[in-house]
């Protein structure tokens, strides 16, 4: 078997040492480092040869690249590398890896041009002062081509290991089997659905029943595509924590068939979740794990994928036996593994991990996408940015001296913003141009500041610093797919002070690449309907296909009631309350078990309870509140047992409308006193007038408001129904259920029935 690597790739992967270092250290961009470059070959003879490509073989590794800089004359080759600021800020580690890439560099021009010597010099240029701090050191061939050597020798041993990893992979994945006997009804088609798309290279939307098994027919038939299609990884994304479990759960139940399935599953968790000493930063200098974190990598990996079932907690295992931190191996191990459970923003935001580790090695993969309905709203979070004034102006009065110039500049045209403003909330047609300004040259100012100071500055310094990057990134790619808002509110003193989005409200522009960089994606959820919405909101291919998969549940096994005379809107919330309350209790008498009871807000919510509970003080009942915490939310759902009876009360489009399992007697019936239509707001409003811009005029309000509405209604009913044994009833609480439009909405397997009430 022969391999290619280029030279820069070659020493990443064996020649990095020394700490994990991620002291905040701004970089040149790229336009920078070009120019320094250019500027530094500039000044060298016309001899002087620059951009030269070099290729030499070691057995059966090909390694190539182009040396950045050769004279001839001097037998003088050159790696350039840029930076701002102190060079000796440097760190070791890097200078390291700079010399490991000057040194295979300078055996690849031996090897060419027949030397018995050369002279290796790391050229720093800083990119602020145009200065050059050169260091050279002269080397004979024979001691690069041993390095050379060495660094093949580590490469081919992990090539050869992961090429008979892949072998036994496919081979495997080839005899796997589906783990159950027989496919519930809807999960053959939905599974086949997805082998084609996997096969053909093609995106799928697939709308199927909560219940049927999506997980398990959607993980199994990728997997089983990967020999025929040279897929090398799956990226299975989710909104929640228990979409990762029931993703893992699914992935356990395939490795069951082989004692040592070859397969390496990585659960990848945020930051937050897996580091291990929060109070510490990251660098050497402060936190054990990442001191000698370089030295200790290569067993860490070599541990992990010889254990291949990598959840959170084998991770961290792995990782406090080698000394190093969790969350970085596990960043570092999402390069080997085959099958990557994680968030939706490691491969959709900006930055996201998962997709720049495919564009940056040509990966083949196919992505799962669970729960895929809520990735409009996540989506618009990622590429949406905000400014507070109010943080701005406290950041600003502790900044130091050198940058209370570029902030006076930014905070005199946001105070214009202010002036200009009578009223509480406006939205203005752009992005002004000398805001943007403003803020372009006070991020300037403050990496410049940050260069020479990189020690002990003020967290809030650093947290506009990151803020006002993501809002001037941002603001380039401005388009008809954001607006541009200011919310006023009070200040201190007589003064006021606003809040600036730029909010993101159709991600199509920036999620379209995303799809593209993907062999084949899958998105499924029980709520994928209608299709073009998300098509055009998510940025899909054209020839993205939809299906909807035949439901497991039969009409009887669901009673829906949509009450024809009753009205849930803002005007008519007083004279609902009793109609309400009464329909809960009726249902509760003729059939008493756990029942969820779902409302457009907490106010409502608290009015309906209140009478309720004094109308029926002997039904029991609990309530979502406003801030339960994870422990309180779990609390909530154990009062829900094959035993217990009463009433929960919940807010629709909350924690507890999609993504809980309550099978079973846990929850036998909801009622839903709400078409879940956003607030119609000036937010919404100007929402409104996009969609008809850029969709037609007909898909105005029913971009903005019905879709995302029923999304929510039909989400929170899927929790009734979970298994082909379950009996239950919804109460769709609101006469506007009963429109033919609003029923289209509505599961194809329901029966409904509309009753007065």
């Amino acid at each position: 078997m022969s391999y290619a690597i280029a030279v820069r790739a070659l020493c990443e992967f064996t020649a990095k040492t020394g700490d994990l270092d991620l002291r905040f250290t701004p970089s040149p961009s790229a336009q920078e480092g070009i120019a320094g470059h250019q500027t530094v070959v500039a000044r060298r003879g016309p001899h002087y040869l620059a951009e030269l490509p070099l290729a030499g073989a070691w057995q059966s590794l090909m390694v190539s690249g182009r040396a950045d800089g050769y004279d001839p004359e001097q037998n003088l080759l050159e790696e350039i590398k840029t930076h701002r600021g102190d060079v000796a800020r440097i760190p070791d580690n890097h200078r390291q890896l700079h010399w490991a890439q000057a040194k295979v560099y300078g055996w690849l021009l031996c090897q060419n041009r027949g030397l018995a010597e050369i002279e290796l010099a790391l050229v720093y240029f800083n990119v602020l002062t145009q200065k050059e701090t050169v260091l050279r050191e002269r080397f004979a061939a024979a001691e690069l081509e041993a390095f050379f050597a060495l660094q093949c020798r580590r490469f081919i041993t992990w090539a050869e290991q992961e090429e008979a990893h892949r072998t036994a992979r496919d081979a495997s994945l080839e005899r796997l089997r589906f783990p159950w006997p027989e496919f519930r009804r809807g999960q053959r088609q939905l599974a086949e659905a997805v082998y084609r798309a996997a096969r053909d290279g093609q995106t799928l939307m697939a709308q199927a029943t909560t219940g049927i098994g999506k997980t398990l027919a959607t993980l199994f038939p990728q997997l089983k595509a990967f020999p025929g299609q040279k897929l090398d990884r799956l990226f299975f994304l989710t909104a929640k924590t228990p979409g990762r479990r029931l993703a893992l759960d699914a992935l356990a139940s395939l490795r069951q068939q082989e004692d040592d399935l070859p397969l390496r599953v990585l659960e990848h968790v945020a930051r937050d979740k897996a580091c291990e000493h929060p109070e510490r930063s990251c660098h050497g200098e402060s936190c054990p794990l990442a001191r000698g974190f370089y030295d200790r990598l290569p067993g860490a990996r070599l541990a992990a994928l010889e254990r291949r079932w990598l959840t959170q907690g084998e991770v961290r295992e792995i990782a406090l036996a080698h000394q190093v931190c969790p969350y970085y191996l596990s960043q570092e191990l999402c390069r080997w593994v085959d099958v990557v459970v994680g968030d939706y923003n490691y491969y959709f935001d900006l930055s996201a991990l998962l997709h720049g580790l495919t564009v940056l090695n040509d990966w083949r993969v196919t992505v799962l996408v669970d729960e895929a309905h809520n990735l409009v709203e996540r989506a618009r979070g990622m590429y949406t940015a905000e400014l507070d004034q109010h943080v701005f102006m406290e950041m600003r009065r502790s900044a130091p001296a050198a940058l209370k110039g570029p902030l006076e500049r930014v905070g005199r045209h946001w105070n214009q913003l202010n002036r200009d403003q009578d009223s509480d909330y406006r939205i203005l047609p752009s992005v002004p141009d000398l805001l943007v300004a403003a803020l372009h040259k006070a991020v300037s100012a403050i990496t410049d500041h940050l260069t020479d100071q990189p020690d002990g500055n003020d967290r809030a310094l650093l947290q506009f610093y990151l803020d006002a990057l993501q809002f001037c990134r941002l603001a380039e790619a401005w388009g008809p797919h954001s607006l541009f808002d200011v919310s006023r509110h009070a200040g201190a003193g007589t003064r006021a002070r606003s809040t600036l989005c730029l909010r993101n409200v159709v991600p199509a522009p920036f999620l379209a690449g995303r799809f593209a960089s993907a062999h084949s994606t899958t998105l499924f959820s029980a709520t994928l309907r209608p299709a073009d919405y998300y098509r055009d909101l998510l940025g899909l291919p054209e020839q993205t296909r939809w299906l909807e998969v035949e439901s497991p549940f039969a009409a009887e096994q669901l009673e829906v009631r949509v009450m024809r005379n009753l009205s849930t809107r803002y005007q008519h919330r007083a004279t609902s309350l009793t109609p309400i309350c009464r329909i809960i209790a009726e249902q509760y008498r003729d059939r008493p078990g756990n029942y969820l009871a779902f409302f457009s807000s907490y106010a409502y919510l608290q009015q309906v309870r209140e009478l309720f509970t004094t109308l029926h003080p002997e039904i029991p009942t609990s309530a979502q509140t406003r801030s339960m915490d994870e422990g309180e939310r779990q609390a909530f759902l154990d009062g829900f047992t094959e035993h217990s009876r009463g009433i929960g009360f919940a807010v629709l489009g909350g924690a507890f409308g999609e993504g809980i399992d309550l099978p079973g007697r846990r929850l036998i019936g909801a009622f839903i006193a709400t078409l879940g239509l956003p607030q119609v707001n000036a937010i919404n409003e100007e929402i409104k007038a996009r969609m008809q811009e850029m969709f037609g005029q007909a898909m105005g309000y029913d971009y903005a408001y019905l879709y995302p509405g029923m999304q929510k209604v039909v989400q929170a009913a899927g929790r009734v129904i979970r298994t082909t044994a379950d009996r239950g009833v919804v109460h769709l609480l609101d006469d506007r259920f009963a429109q033919p439009r609003v029923r289209e909405l509505l599961p194809g397997w329901w029966q409904v029935e509309l009753v007065r009430c």
